[in-house]
Parts: C-alpha cells; structure tokens; sequence
C-alpha cells in the first residue's frame, strides 16, 4: 500500500464517487476536479482527512490542497479510482461545461477586468490623495486651520502642491478616461487575438480627434462642426468614449469576432497583411456607427438605474438588499459587474454611491473572520487561515476571508452579511459618495468625497461591531472544542491531577545547539508579505507562511535560496518547483498565477528531481513576457511548505532583492 492510497480511497468517496467525476487533474499543489454534482463533495470530511490542507471551488473546479507531494497523490488517487487523468486544458474545458452560461459570462467578465484592478486601484489612491490636497478646504484667506468654514485648500495655498494637484491628474486621467484602451486590449488578450490591434482600437474611441465624451452635454454649434465627419452621403459627430466601459467592450468584441473570421478564410500566406486590415478598420467604424451609440445608451440606462435605486425613496431598502447579497456575488463572480457599473457611474456623475457599499462589505467579511480569530485563538491550523484573511479583507481582497473561513462555517458569512447590510442602509441613507472606484477595505475612506468622511467612518464602525458581535455569540454556541481548538484545555481535575503525578519520561540525550540559518531571495524582485498574492491558497497560508515576489525587470531566473535536495518538479509546465532544504525544512517556488495552464511554454527546469543543489545555484528559467501574454500574473510565491525542525522563523518582507545574495528569512534549525 503506497503512502496516499488511504486517504486517496477516502477521497474518491467523499467528492461523491468515480461516477461523480469528470474530469481530474492537477497542479503543482493542488487535486483539480471537475465534478458532475459540486453539491455530492463532503467538504468538511475532506478537510479532515491527513493529506489535505483546504478546499475551495473556483471556475468551475472543485480543488483539493495538497502540497508538494501532489504528484504521488495523483498517481495513487488515478490508481485507486480508475480514472485516467486529462492535461489541464481538458479539465479547463470540461469545468466551463459545468457552468451555466451567465456563470461563463461572468467568468469571461472576470478574466477581462482582473488585469485592470492594479490600474484601478492606483488611479482611485490618486483621485483620493488629489481629493485630500485640491478638494479640502482647510484654510480660511487669512491661512488659519479651519475646517468648519475654509475657502482655500492645501493645492490653493502652495504652488508646489497645486503643481502636484494638476500633474497628478495625467495618472487620472490615463486611468479612467482613457479606461477603453485598456479595455479593449484586455478584452483580445483574453479572446486569444491580436492585443496590439485592440490597444489601437482602444485609442480611436479616445483619440484627441473627437469631441471629448464629457464635452458633448455643453458642445457649442462650432465643437459640433469641427469634430463631424462628411462622407456626402453621410455625416456623423466624432465623439469619443472616454470613460465608457459597455461601449469599448462591444466595440472589443466586434474587433475579436472579425479577426477570428478573417482568420479562418484567409490564406496563411497573405494572413499577417489581410487580418489585421479586414479586422480593424471595420471594427473602428462599427464602433463608432453603431455599437458605440447603443454601447453609451445602455450603459446611461444602467447607471441610471442604479443611480435611481440609490437616490429614491427605496434606497435604504435597495442598499439593505445590495449590502448583504454584494459578498455571495463575489463568491459567484457576478461582483465583477459592479465595476462597469462603477466606472459609468463616476464618468457620468463624477462620483459612485455603489462603491462605497463595497468597501464596507469588505470590513464587514474581514470583522466576522476576525472573530472567528478570537474563537479559534487556541486552533493554530485555523489561525494560519484566519489572520492573513482579515488583513486581506480589510485591504479590500475578500475571497481568502470568504472561501477559506466564512463560507467553511457559514455563520460567519450571514454574520458579515448583515453587518455589511446594516452599514450600507446607514451610507446611502447619508448618500455617501466615492470619487473613485478601486480602493476597498478600511483604505476605500481615501475614495470617498471628504466631507461624507465623518459618516463613512461611522458606516465602517458598524461594519466591524455588527458582524465581530454576532459572529462572538454565535460561535460561542455552534464551534465544537475541536473547532475552537479546546480539547486540549477540556480535560477533567481529575485527569489533570493524573497527569501531574505520571511518572516522568526518561530525560532524553541533549541535542546539538541549533544554529542560525538564512533563506536567500530565489528571485530579484520587490518582497512582499504573503497575502499580497492574488491567489487565495497562497495568501492563506494554507500551504504555509511565506513570501511573495514581484520580478524585477530583466529577471528570469529561479535559484536556491539555501542547500538542499530537489524534492519535486512539474514534468509538463516546469511552472514551480519544490526543495528540501538542509536541517529539515521544505519550500515551494511557484513562478506567477495559474502558469500551469501554460503547458511549459516559456518556462525552463535546469535541475532534477533528487538532485543536490547549494544555495543560489539556478534551479529554473521563465519568460515573463508569455506569462503576461497568457493573461497571469508573474508574482512568484516563496513558501516554506513544511518547517521541519526549524524555530523562530522570521520572514522578511519589504525589500528589493537579489537572486542568491539577499536573505528574505532567518531561522534556527
């Protein structure tokens, strides 16, 4: 009987059988399965079982965290089930057939404005700090601190800062008004065309030889003159999109729906000239003509829906609903709606009264897993999840929180619903509003318009009492010792009187003085804490504490950070990489997001498994370049999957490093 081949049995049982199966598959961590009934999955008996560290659905595929040695669980599980496995775009395949198709919808949605988030989110710190130093009124014109009644900001009293407030608006204005050219090359890139031909595309909806979109309302007879377009038979106004989120995505699809026939029809030989021309060129005009006007109509009727909902007598009762179903919606992957809905809203308006509501549901997940936190203070393998979860919620990143603590108990989920409910009732009954979207958690306060500051923060002390209260009592009745972590605590007087008078333990042989030992960077690029990846797994540390790492420019290469023996590699993709290091201790180095989809293109192993490596020696190469061009993130996670013998382990975050040169942990061992 091999190492798994017990907890493999276990496990084709409790996902519901061979016959609940599909398709399965793996990555360097984790079991990927694609089952025919989700709901058949027993997932907290899964979770019980040695071999497996968590569990979580995403896109489609029921994941089951295992760790390094993932690759001998997988043979074992194919051998005790029966069941061959299929490469990874298979299961991919057979996952979206097992989505309904707003589900698939939403999925594409997703995948198109993930990208755009880092985007987002620098422009909406932008619009907050601009926020602070032009649109505060701080100064009376004598220059006395007075907030009550200032006529001057900070940018009206200093010229550098006034020179400040107008630069900073180039950020702003790359970030949202010209948010279609992003758009549209997102869109391609994820439709597997031509990205440069939507990156032009993109620019023709914002080129400087239109009429501004936020001009049209207050245009003169002459603006309207200069920018219309005669071809004799037929006029029309040149007006560009900025800002316009349905628009560009219309005009992207027409763009990808065009390259792909003309692609297919086209000899190879004149392909790289006719393509691109029979696709662009009729893409700029359809979009300006046709798809460009009804893009505008419906995204106005959008936001003007929901800027009814926020605005009307109903509103409290629209923001009741919307507070407490915005975190099931994130677990979905409807939320993603939310941000054209946003970004029409501040290009329309100037301002959104839905993100705020957003920011809160954050808080209010992150305070009900903060509670869990205190109740399961005692459960060591539950605070590895429960702490890097609140933190990434109260940042504005709430799927670690949801998949991994709130939605495994559920409590804590309806606990975080009504507190975010009860906090949104309160902001849209004040119409608090944001100016930017893209800054949630605790930080989202830096988007909203200051002088709703004071209701916003008393919105986000509601978002943290309501959901900690009710989630402290009532977990106080439903958690098992075993939950809270208390069955070492549970024993009677009498069994601890036991222990006490038990006859002791020979004194075992004294064991050589432990020495300080360092973990070098296997990477050059900017660390970061672990919860800054954008993968929930890893910010969870449910496959253990660690570090991540954003390449620097020019680096591609992955070198050990200490001696050691190569434990694992991925035959295949070549994405990651697992060691056992000297002294005990095991690592894993994953290059970027979901690279395993990747098939090994880009990637390189240099070394085997069972090989001895020493510290810096180079253990893999990657090309960041097809990392982006798939659509993945190239953050690379460093994660010390098992300690070992190793004692005060101290991660060091924060730095620029050095591939080989520059300590990122110490420890002893």
């Amino acid at each position: 009987m091999g190492k798994y081949t017990e907890d493999a049995g276990r496990l084709l049982d409790l996902v519901g059988g061979k016959g609940n199966i599909s398709a399965v598959t793996h990555c360097m961590t984790r079991m990927r399965f694609v089952l025919v009934d989700p709901d058949k999955a027993d997932v907290a008996a899964i979770e019980e079982l040695p071999s497996a560290k968590g569990t979580f659905t995403q896109a489609g595929q029921f994941q089951v965290i295992i760790g390094n040695d993932v690759a001998d669980f997988y043979q074992e599980f194919t051998a005790v089930s029966g069941i061959e496995g299929v490469s990874k775009e298979a299961a991919k395949a057979a996952a979206g057939a097992n989505q309904n198709p707003l589900q698939r919808a939403m999925g594409v949605l997703g995948e198109i404005f993930a990208p755009l988030i880092p985007a987002l989110i620098c422009g909406g710190l932008i619009l907050g700090f601009r926020n602070i130093i032009g649109e505060v009124n701080f100064f009376t014109d004598a220059g006395a601190f007075d907030l009550q009644h200032g006529t001057k900001s900070i940018a009206d009293m200093w010229t550098f800062w006034s020179g400040m407030y107008s630069f900073l608006w180039v950020i702003g204005e790359a970030v949202f008004h010209m948010l279609p050219v992003g758009i549209c090359w997102s869109v391609t890139r994820k439709m597997g065309t031509t990205p440069i031909l939507g990156i032009v595309l993109g620019l023709t909806l914002v080129s400087p030889q239109l009429l501004n979109g936020f001009s049209v309302a207050t245009a003169t007879a002459e603006d309207v003159a200069a920018h219309t377009f005669d071809f004799g038979f037929y006029s029309f106004l040149g007006t560009g999109y900025q800002g316009q989120v349905i628009a560009a995505l219309m005009a992207a699809f027409v763009l990808v729906g065009l390259e792909k026939l003309f692609t297919k029809i086209t000899p190879e030989v004149v392909r790289m000239i006719v393509v691109p021309f029979m696709s662009l060129v009729p893409a700029v005009f359809i979009a300006h003509l046709i798809v460009g006007p009804i893009g505008w109509a419906i995204g106005d009727a959008i936001a003007g829906a929901v800027s009814w909902g926020l605005s009307s007598n109903v509103r409290v009762l629209f923001a009741a609903v919307f507070g407490a179903l915005y975190a099931p919606l994130v677990m979905t992957g409807l939320h993603h709606m939310t941000n054209a809905i946003d970004s029409q809203l501040v290009n329309q308006l100037g301002y959104t009264t839905l993100w705020p509501m957003i920011a809160l549901s954050n808080i209010a997940q992150g305070s009900a897993v903060v509670a869990m936190s205190v109740l399961q203070r005692h459960n060591e393998r539950a605070q590895q999840v429960n702490i890097p979860a609140f933190i990434s919620c109260y940042l504005g990143v709430t799927e670690p929180a949801l998949f991994g603590v709130n939605l495994k108990y559920k409590f804590p989920l309806v606990c975080g619903m009504i507190g975010s409910a009860c906090a949104a009732m309160v902001c849209t009954g004040f119409g608090v509003q944001a100016l930017s979207i893209g800054v949630g958690g605790l930080p989202g306060i830096l988007s909203i318009v200051f002088g709703f500051w004071g209701v916003f923060a008393v919105c986000m002390l509601i978002a943290i009492v309501v959901p900690f209260a009710l989630t402290y009592f009532v977990g106080v009745r439903k958690l098992s010792e075993k939950d809270r972590g208390l069955e070492a605590f549970g024993t009677t007087t009498a069994a601890k009187a036991e222990q006490a008078i038990a006859v002791s333990e020979p004194v075992p042989a004294a064991k050589a003085e432990p020495r300080e030992r360092v973990l070098l960077a296997p990477l050059s690029g900017a660390v970061h804490p672990i919860a800054d990846m954008p993968d929930q797994v890893f910010a969870s540390k449910a496959m253990g504490d660690g570090l991540a790492i954003e390449p620097a420019p020019g680096a591609n290469t992955i070198v050990a950070p200490a001696d050691g023996v190569v434990a694992a590699t991925m035959p295949g993709s070549f994405h990651a990489i697992g060691l056992a290091l000297d002294g005990g201790m095991e690592v894993l180095i994953h290059v970027g997001i979901d690279t395993v989809e990747m098939g090994g293109d880009g990637f390189a192993c240099l070394v085997e498994q069972g090989q001895r490596v020493t510290a810096g020696q180079p253990l893999m190469t990657f090309s960041v370049e097809k990392i982006r061009e798939a659509g993945h993130p190239t953050i690379t996670a460093f994660i010390v999957t098992d300690a070992g013998t190793a004692a005060d382990l101290a991660l060091i975050d924060g730095v620029d490093a050095t591939a080989g040169a520059t300590a990122v942990a110490t420890y002893r061992s």
